[in-house]
């Protein structure tokens, strides 16, 4: 067996074992791409009229979320521009829940409560990640078949540059005017030449949420050896007393405010526990992730925190941290704007097309190879007789 036979072989094999899970990451990442300007559309409990007021502080904003999910631990209070409605986020994994409430941040008026879980596109997410499976069962699963999608990108691209001589304009031309199995054939091998790039790219920051040895390879090789923190939140003095005449919350919020008044979204995390600090952060555009400014508060003496890990402000990273940070906004195509979304829903779905357009490749010519045994056979019995 030649070592391109050997290729194709291995090719086939990984793709028969992967396809199913690597259509629904694939269609399901398609269906996800405008999941935000999606919702925005057609969730008008999201805005509200603007006004020439504040908004009303956190723990105020906290206090009537509280009212409408008793007994729940709240997670966040994010704020976005003057004409969209305060979220308070409610979220445990312990307990299994993710709730939000939408609040009008002017005067309180409760627009919506909204279980996260049961949201279309939560769902959708869900079988993403997981494939709607338990999260220890699916995510094994998930990571293990965008490792093998990997190397089939990889050795679809060796198949596809050693085709026979002759064949160079069947590399980057479908040939419309063919029988459907032509056709079929051109749509797998050329529309997965096209996008190799993009898939390969999806492919590597699939795998840094998929598997955290990679995820720390990764960084390791971009930092020069240094060890990944991927979530840290440093402790407040417990020893200190308190002196301000408002919530904590409200102090840090009114910080990031005042040092950021051009921010699309700032957030504020209640202290989790008497140990823990404050943590807020300020998005300087909505549109992305990797901007974030990451900051941390003594929820007694209200002095801020330093931390050394990637969750920091944007201008003391590294470009390892950088780079993980951009993980996300790759991934999704939003690093490019809307037309980075549009490149990445096309992508998935060509992408998605690949497992079926490979398994009809597969089934005839199988049907081919056993027909013309059946021919043998019967060419061989006619001889006899």
């Amino acid at each position: 067996m030649t070592f391109k036979k050997l290729v194709g072989k291995l090719h086939l094999w990984l793709g028969l074992s992967s396809g199913l899970v690597v259509f629904i990451i694939a269609i399901t990442g398609c269906i996800y791409a405008f999941q935000e300007e999606i919702q925005s559309m057609t969730q008008p409990y999201r805005y509200v009229e603007p006004q020439n007021k504040n908004f009303l502080p956190p723990s105020r904003i906290r206090e009537i979320a509280d009212k409408q999910l008793p007994g729940k631990h709240i997670h966040a209070v994010l704020y976005q521009k003057k004409n969209r409605t305060a979220q308070a986020i409610y979220f445990s994994l312990e307990d299994d829940y993710y709730d939000i409430v939408y609040i009008n941040p002017y005067h309180g008026e409760v627009l919506k409560v909204k279980d996260a879980y049961s949201d279309f596109f939560s769902i959708v997410l869900d079988g993403h990640f997981y494939l709607w499976l338990p999260h220890n069962i699916g995510q094994p699963i998930v990571a293990s078949a965008t490792l093998i999608f990997l190397v089939m990108m990889l050795t679809g691209l060796f198949l596809w540059w050693k085709r026979k001589k002759g064949a160079e304009n069947q590399r980057f031309k479908i040939k419309w005017n063919a029988r459907w199995r032509r056709k079929n054939y051109d749509l797998h091998n050329v529309l997965g030449f096209y996008i190799t790039w993009l898939a390969i790219i999806f492919a590597l920051t699939g795998l840094v949420w998929g598997f955290e040895w990679f995820a720390k390879g990764i960084y390791a090789a971009t930092s020069g050896g240094k060890e990944l923190i991927q979530y840290y939140n440093p402790s407040s003095d417990t020893t200190a007393i308190a002196n301000s005449d408002m919530p904590a919350i409200d102090k840090v919020w009114l910080k990031m405010v005042k040092e950021y008044p051009t921010a699309e979204a700032i957030e504020v995390h209640p202290p989790e526990d008497a140990y823990s600090s404050i943590a807020a952060n300020a998005n300087p555009d909505v549109s992305t992730y990797y901007k974030i400014d990451y900051r941390y508060f003594d929820q007694y003496t209200f002095k801020e925190l330093p931390v050394n890990h990637m969750w920091n402000r944007i201008h003391k990273l590294s470009g390892a941290d950088i780079l993980m940070r951009m993980n996300y906004d790759i991934h999704t195509g939003a690093i490019l704007g809307l037309p980075g979304k549009f490149l990445a829903f096309f992508a998935s779905l060509i992408v998605a097309s690949l497992p079926i357009t490979g398994f009809m490749i597969w089934w005839g010519r199988r049907k081919k190879e056993k027909r013309s045994r059946l021919n043998l056979k019967s060419s061989d019995l006619k001889l006899r007789t």
